[in-house]
C-alpha cells in the first residue's frame, strides 16, 4: 500500500496539470470492462484523464435494461450517452476472466452469494470452452458479444445507433500478452487492432 500512497502524494504536487479538469468532462468513449485489477483501460488505450468514461463490473456484465429497476450500470450508460454524448462504447472482455470462467465451469459460488447473484445477470452462459484453456478466450469473446446485444436494448443506445451518432465495439484483451483484438462483424472474428 505504501507505494500507492507515495505516488498519490506526488501526483497531487502538479496542480497546473489538472486545472483544466475543473471545467468539466467530455469523454469520447464509454469503456465497459471487468473490475479485474489486471485490466487498466487508460494503460491499454493510452488515454489521458477526461478521455474515457469507465464502467467496471465483475465480468464486464451489462445488465438487462429495465425501467422499473434502476442500477448503477444503467445510470452510467445513460449518463454517458445522453448527457456526455459519447460517440463510441467499447465492451472489453479479457483473458483469464474469473467471472466468465465460473459461468462456463458452473462453479459453486454459494460461498460468495453476491457474486453468484451478480453473475446471474449475465446473458446466456458463454457456452463451452476447452477446460484446459485457462484463458477462456472463446467464452469471453462470446460473452462480449452478448453484452453488446444487451446494450442495444437500452433506449438511449438504440436511439443514438439509429441516428448514426454512436458506434459499438467489442474488444478482447489478453492479460498475459497485452494484445487487444476487436470483433469484426464482416468475418465474425476477433482480430488484432
Amino acid at each position: 500500500m505504501q507505494p500507492l500512497i507515495d505516488n498519490a502524494r506526488a501526483y497531487g504536487q502538479r496542480p497546473e496539470e489538472f486545472a483544466g479538469h475543473a471545467q468539466g468532462q467530455s469523454p469520447e468513449v464509454l469503456f465497459i470492462t471487468c473490475s479485474d485489477s489486471r485490466v487498466v483501460p487508460a494503460l491499454i488505450t493510452g488515454a489521458r484523464p477526461g478521455r474515457l468514461f469507465e464502467l467496471r463490473t465483475a465480468g464486464n456484465i451489462v445488465p438487462s435494461y429495465g425501467a422499473g429497476s434502476p442500477s448503477g450500470e444503467a445510470a452510467t450508460i445513460e449518463y454517458a450517452v445522453q448527457v456526455l454524448g459519447v460517440t463510441d462504447i467499447v465492451v472489453c472482455g479479457h483473458s483469464h476472466c474469473g467471472a466468465v470462467g465460473a459461468l462456463v465451469r458452473g462453479d459453486d459460488l454459494s460461498a460468495v452469494p453476491a457474486v453468484r447473484d451478480w453473475l446471474a445477470h449475465a446473458a446466456d452462459a458463454p457456452g463451452p470452452c476447452d477446460p484446459a484453456d485457462p484463458t477462456v478466450a472463446e467464452a469471453v469473446q462470446r460473452h462480449v458479444l452478448a453484452q453488446l446485444l444487451r446494450l442495444r436494448a437500452y433506449p438511449c443506445v438504440e436511439r443514438r445507433l439509429t441516428e448514426g451518432r454512436l458506434r459499438l465495439h467489442g474488444w478482447y484483451y489478453e492479460v498475459h500478452t497485452g494484445a487487444v483484438r476487436e470483433h469484426r462483424a464482416d468475418t465474425d472474428t476477433f482480430e488484432t487492432l
